[in-house]
């Protein structure tokens, strides 16, 4: 994101294409021609230059260019020397761009010439036009290509009097400017994004009020309501000391209303809908309606009437509840379509798998949500309620619609409704939700026969039912009337055009004869799934059944050859074959699902169909064999992920060998492009693994997908997965794979800050790898029991367990290992005051990861070296091996180590002595919210009030340390003594 908006200013800053000559002043001198840049001579010259640009064309005397460029007192030959300088300003640039007039000089600025102000200028004015009229998206749009003219301090090196007044006023200008367009980002709820930059402006201007009216109104609407109150009370003493002044009445005013939680400070709803035309994005995400949708009318027209209503009731909910198969996300759907114009700002959906074996986890519909919204991955913060929170925040004064199918329970969805006036609500489920207060509630049956008739003629055709309308009759009866069955069957039918109706009818009759009082209900669904599924050729029913046993949300077409063991080409044409037969849905080119009433009977035709276990087992086939080739699938990709992560890493040769071969990738983008895409179907797997007592490869699987765990998307699916692993492993007594549950369990308790529980599994793994010899475990426990040491301050045991895992590694001959247990030693040593071999062992660990190209990695070795450097007082070498190490973490998609690095970031800075800068970088810790739990966020405050307080903002910085002693005291963390040594005397007082 910064890389992009650096390249819009980069642009923004160039000569345009219209212009013969371009000029620059918003920053060094400069100008252009035909695009080509023209140097401008020696700084009097381009003194001489800015002079006569900035006077709009006007002449200006020798006289008063003498003053402009020397002031009161001028050399000798002055007058010769500016008329030297106007004579090689006149080649450079032509003749008919310096004129002289009057005894004086000019340069006119026509049609074919451009300056940067004047641009700048332009921007600004129609940026006023706009937020006049009421378009704030796109004022703050204008302002921001305003203020992208400027290229540093207006300008630059530039000697004389005259440059220094326009330094001044440029200045002013560009401030008042930025004051517009923050102000703008406060308008359209970009709050938490600029907190950062208003804490260094004002820093940079202490005594700006506007700066920190704007900074309190930031942070009062990003929940930071104690430091928005300390920013009052920092200004109200800086003023009396500098000044003698008290704050201006909007600064008192605006101190007064967030003390009484004025709830008019919130965002303004008809604010906040405008954020769409500011960078967000209008979902459509519903799925496509059935053309030959039928009947339902009166719950039509109940549904549609409630979602017309949404615009003046806040959160309008229908909860529409019936069996499987009755119909309920198809009426869902094209209420929906047809309720859109009252939801212009877009449409969420999602499959809430309620009928299955695994429901959708709130927290990570809220994820999926966020991100159609527009939210970077990186934004998105942890934790369901927080999601919830920002979710709600971001459908404020919007007008969206979300249909939740097939959802379980009221508790499932509570997290996911909206919450807000005009936005509405439609969820499907086969329970009544008599629990969801203020939901109106519809109960849809079976159709009724005329319905039922309707649907099955339009789908087989009029002429054919019409001749035989009796047994068409028949055929909708044995169906129930239940419309999925109706819609399967005919859909049957109208794939043969050999058969009659009666063909038809006959057929359902000789297979329900045990079943002669049919009745609504999953029965009948069944039932109709029987005929679609014994009219399957042999390799088509194989595919159905074998591919219904993955738990995942959908699979891959990769993944479908796995566990077919067929060709990939071979496997998309069976996938596509089930598609057109109505068993099977695409959910995206390569992807695809079952409907989840399909899924369970697709298991049942596995049990029934496939070849028992035993005999299974020496031909390869039945459902064993097939979860098995899945799990293998995902395990050698796995692999190649790994070690394209991590070469020469010797953790792959330790992981179990995959009989079934994966994917291969060209680069570690692709491979982790895939990681990510497959992470919901590969945890999935890995449960299921567990499940069914492949144990050793499931925990395999989890080391090989380690990337997962840190990305802050998906640790807490990951999370589970390896719990469940690691719970299996126990019962089954297999300590070889609970070890390397443990191991997994570890890393992510200890990157989420969670220590007692990661030392708990290092503990339990370390005892697991004694007894089963597991190199892998035996060097991974105690290099995390030694990180867990490391974050509790007990920087002697740290060590033993880091001395014992780079023993293990190295007698392994696994130098990646060998390299990160340095790093972590490193910073043990940091601890210990040791700095001198900190660093030592930290450059050991870049060399090694260096020599091996692991990116990611030398990431963390720069970092840990970073933290070496800095502990030494060498701030300077630490930022530059930070900036590396924000850009590769950047780069492999980890933005919990982002958000770390800014915090080191921020430490070196305050050891520079630069606290607006330490600052900066804290508050862009915060504004990831994905740093890594509670405990790196008290120690990303504490930093963050040390850098106030050497800013003179006592009072926020106090209100900081507050927060942050909480977290610690809540965790009881060590780190709490500190805080309260910074906070002394005010606590003790």
């Amino acid at each position: 994101m910064d890389g992009e908006g650096h390249t819009e200013r980069e642009r923004l800053r160039q000569p345009e294409n219209r212009h013969r000559l371009w000029f620059a002043v918003l920053g060094p001198v400069r100008a252009w021609r035909d695009g080509e840049a023209v140097n401008v001579g020696s700084p009097q010259q381009r003194a001489l230059l800015a002079c006569l640009l900035l006077r709009g064309g006007q002449t200006a005397t020798a006289q008063e260019l003498v003053d402009a460029l020397w002031g009161e007192e001028p050399p000798q030959r002055a007058l010769a020397a500016l008329r030297t300088y106007a004579s090689r300003l006149r080649k450079v640039l032509g003749a008919d761009a310096l004129i002289s007039e009057s005894g004086g000089y000019a340069i006119r600025l026509g049609p074919d010439t451009g300056l940067d102000v004047d641009t700048a200028t332009a921007r600004a004015a129609e940026a006023e036009k706009a937020a006049a009229s009421g378009d704030r998206p796109r004022a703050r749009e204008l302002y921001g290509e305003a203020l992208a003219r400027w290229d540093g301090e207006a300008l630059a090196h530039v000697p004389g009097p005259y440059a220094e007044n326009q330094r001044t006023r440029l200045e002013e200008w560009r401030l008042s400017l930025l004051e517009h367009r923050l102000d703008l980002d406060l308008q359209l709820g970009f709050h938490a994004d600029v907190v950062s930059e208003l804490t260094a402006l004002t820093a940079e201007h202490p005594l700006r009020e506007r700066l920190r009216e704007l900074l309190m109104l930031a942070l009062y609407r990003s929940g930071r309501q104690a430091e928005a109150l300390a920013v009052y009370a920092d200004t109200r003493r800086l003023l009396a000391e500098e000044l003698g002044v008290d704050p201006r009445p909007e600064l008192a005013e605006l101190q007064s209303r967030i003390l009484r939680a004025d709830e008019e400070l919130a965002l303004p709803a008809q604010e906040t809908a405008q954020r769409n035309a500011a960078g967000f994005v209008r979902p459509a995400q519903l799925p496509a309606t059935v053309p030959d949708f039928t009947g339902r009318a009166p719950f039509v027209a109940e549904l549609g009437e409630q979602l017309a209503t949404a615009e003046s009731r806040i959160m309008a909910v229908s909860a529409v509840a019936g069996i499987g198969g009755v119909g309920k996300t198809t009426l869902a759907v094209h209420v929906a379509h047809a309720a859109r114009d009252h939801f212009p700002d877009g449409q969420l959906y999602v499959d809430l798998q309620g009928a299955g074996p695994a429901p959708a986890e709130p927290e990570a519909v809220l994820g999926s949500f966020l991100r159609a919204l527009g939210t970077s991955d990186s934004t998105i913060p942890d934790g369901v309620e927080e999601r919830a929170a920002l979710y709600r925040s971001l459908l404020a004064g919007r007008r969206i619609l979300t249909l939740l199918d097939n959802a379980r329970d009221a508790a499932q969805v509570r997290p996911l409704l909206p919450g807000t006036e005009g936005c509405a609500a439609l969820i499907t489920s086969r329970t009544r939700m008599v629990d969801l207060a203020g939901a109106h509630l519809v109960d849809l049956d079976v159709m009724s026969p005329e319905e039922a008739m309707t649907l099955f003629t339009r789908i087989v055709g009029s002429e054919r039912v019409g001749a035989e309308r009796e047994a068409a009759m028949d055929v909708v009866a044995a169906c129930g009337f239940l419309p999925l069955a109706i819609r399967i069957a005919a859909s049957r039918l109208a794939a043969r055009r050999t058969w009659t109706v009666s063909v038809l009818a006959r057929k359902l009759a000789d297979e329900r004869r045990r079943l002669d009082e049919l009745q609504a209900g999953d029965q009948a669904v069944k039932a109709t799934f029987e005929l679609g599924y014994g009219q399957l050729e042999p390799e088509q029913a194989r595919a159905f059944r074998l591919l219904g046993l993955a738990d995942g949300p959908d699979i891959s077409v990769h993944a479908a050859a796995a566990m077919l063991d067929r060709p990939v080409e071979d496997a998309e044409d069976l996938l596509e074959s089930l598609v057109d037969a109505s068993l099977l849905e695409s959910a995206a080119p390569g992807r695809y699902r079952y409907h989840d009433l399909v899924r369970l009977y697709a298991r049942t035709c596995a049990e029934r169909d496939e070849p028992p276990p035993g005999a299974a087992r020496a031909e390869g086939q039945g459902c064993e064999a097939a979860m098995a080739r899945l799990l293998d699938f995902y395990l050698a990709t796995g692999h190649e992920v790994f070690a394209l992560s991590r070469p020469g890493d010797r953790a792959v040769a330790h992981l179990t060998t995959a009989k079934h071969p994966g994917l291969s990738f060209d680069d570690r983008a692709a491979a982790l492009d895939w990681l990510f895409a497959e992470a919901d179907c590969l945890l999935a797997c890995v449960q299921q693994a567990a499940e069914r007592g492949a144990l050793r490869r499931a925990a395999d699987l989890l080391i090989a997908a380690k990337d997962l765990a840190d990305s802050g998307i998906h640790s807490l699916r990951y999370e589970r997965a390896a719990d469940a692993v690691c719970r299996a492993a126990q019962e089954a007594g297999d300590a070889w794979a609970e070890g390397r549950a443990r191991i997994m369990l570890t890393h992510v308790h200890s990157v989420t800050g969670r220590f007692d529980r990661a030392d708990d599994n290092a503990r339990r793994a370390m005892e697991l790898a004694r007894s089963t010899g597991d190199p892998m475990a035996g060097g991974y426990a105690p290099n995390d029991r030694g990180i867990v040491a490391l974050s509790r301050s007990r920087y002697e045991e740290g060590e033993e367990y880091l001395k014992e895992a780079i023993e293990v590694f190295r007698s392994d001959g696994n130098r990646p290992s060998e390299a990160s247990v340095l790093c972590n030693l490193s910073r043990i040593h940091v601890g210990l005051g040791r700095t001198d071999s900190a660093i030592r062992l930290a450059e050991q660990g870049v060399a090694i990861y260096a020599e091996l190209g692991m990116s990611m990695r030398l990431a963390n070795a720069r970092y840990a070296l970073a933290i070496a450097l800095t502990g030494a007082g060498r701030a300077a070498e630490a930022l530059d091996h930070l900036d590396q190490a924000l850009a590769l973490f950047r780069d492999s998609r980890q933005p919990m180590w982002e958000g770390a690095t800014h915090l080191r970031m921020a430490e070196a800075y305050m050891v520079a002595r630069r606290p607006a800068q330490a600052a900066t970088h804290a508050e862009q810790a915060l504004a990831l919210r994905v740093i890594g739990g509670d405990w790196r966020r008290g120690n990303v405050l504490t930093v963050l009030g040390r850098a106030l307080d050497a800013l003179g903002q006592t009072d926020r910085a106090r209100a900081c340390w507050q927060e942050a002693l909480a977290i610690f005291e809540s965790l009881d963390s060590p780190e709490a003594d500190e805080v309260r040594k910074l906070l002394s005397p005010a606590v003790a007082a």
